[in-house]
């Protein structure tokens, strides 16, 4: 497990932290040593199926150019060495077992909400702008240096800067700065403003995110699931009277309809079946199981990513989105 600071330890994380407010955990991880180079991680943005961003701090076009990969390897190997970039490669877990392993170092936090380990590789400078998240987010220093700024709270009303594909805040005013080291981890909440800044060309970022769904996102879904399961509950109004039979709807009718969706959210057996399939579907369907060369690339089982296997009530089991029974005494 991550080491915390001296008088922390994962229950007053989770009580005093988690989703709270930024920790800086120094040494937290002081035998890491990256099972995947620079080099690699490169490679990795050159495939088809990697999800791969290039970030130019002053491109051709202008500042806080990005890019989609895959790229092709030529991009890679001209990239300037006068002005800063950032290369980010999503789901590096899903295909270096190694990285995966890292999960193992979070055993207080629950598996089905860990999204994916990004990686970074920078050059002195580089980075992807102030800017703030909507998740939970582990940034752990695996190799290099990089310098990390907190600022204030953002939410939807924070002001971005215009004319850039990427969401940076307009203005940053740092509150606290800190130089990570390999093996050093910082934890941040949602909505928290940060910059991080390669020091130094030798720079390698992981990123550790949780799942942090929208509730439009979850009301989406949920009702693509009541209507695949023919749930036949229909709309009735309530008891009528003759000075309701105008243009204008009446506030009863309101209430009639949000009780009739507040019966369908109080089925606890739909909820809590809709809710383990949705948050354990996987980032990438398909990705393995439709492809064997990929599972083979990857060194990984089918259905082998973390939030894959959940129970409810130590009942019902969860692989990517797929449930099946299981032995309650096993």
């Amino acid at each position: 497990m991550i080491r915390f600071p001296d008088g922390i330890d994962d229950y007053i994380f989770l009580r005093d932290y988690w989703q709270c407010q930024p920790l800086l955990l120094p040494g937290a991880l002081p035998g890491l040593r990256s099972p995947i180079d620079r080099d690699e991680v490169a490679g990795l943005a050159l495939e088809d199926e990697v999800e791969s961003r290039l970030v130019y701090e002053r491109g051709n076009a202008g500042p806080w150019q990005l890019h989609h990969g895959p790229f092709q390897e030529t991009d890679l190997t001209s990239l300037p060495a006068d002005s800063p970039w950032t290369l980010l490669v999503q789901a590096v877990d899903l295909w270096v077992p190694e990285v995966r392993a890292l999960i193992d170092e979070f055993p207080f936090l629950p598996r089905w909400r860990m999204d994916d380990i990004m990686i970074s590789i920078a050059n002195n400078g580089g980075s992807v702008g102030p800017h703030f998240d909507y998740y939970d987010v582990f940034l752990i220093q695996a190799e290099g240096q990089r310098e990390w700024s907190i600022g204030g709270r953002c939410d939807e009303s924070t002001a971005l800067l215009a004319g850039t594909d990427l969401k940076i805040l307009d203005s940053f005013e740092a509150t606290e700065t800190w130089l990570l080291n390999p093996g050093d981890v910082l934890y941040l909440p949602p909505r928290v403003a940060h910059w991080g800044r390669a020091v130094g060309d030798d720079c390698m970022t992981w990123s550790l995110g949780f799942r942090a769904p929208t509730a439009g996102e979850m009301l989406d879904d949920l009702a693509t699931e009541v209507l695949s399961l023919g749930h036949g509950r229909h709309y009735r109004d309530p008891s009528l009277s003759p000075d309701m039979a105008s243009d204008n709807i009446d506030p009863t009718f309101i209430r009639q309809a949000r009780q009739l969706l507040l019966d369908t959210l109080d089925d606890e057996q739909l909820l809590a079946g809709w809710f383990a399939s949705f948050m354990t579907r996987p980032k990438y369907p398909g990705l393995f199981l439709d492809d064997p060369s990929c599972r083979r690339r990857a060194q990984l089982p089918a259905m082998g990513n973390y939030p894959a296997r959940t129970f409810i009530d130590g009942l019902e089991v969860f692989a990517d989105d797929n449930s099946g029974q299981s032995n309650p005494s096993g």
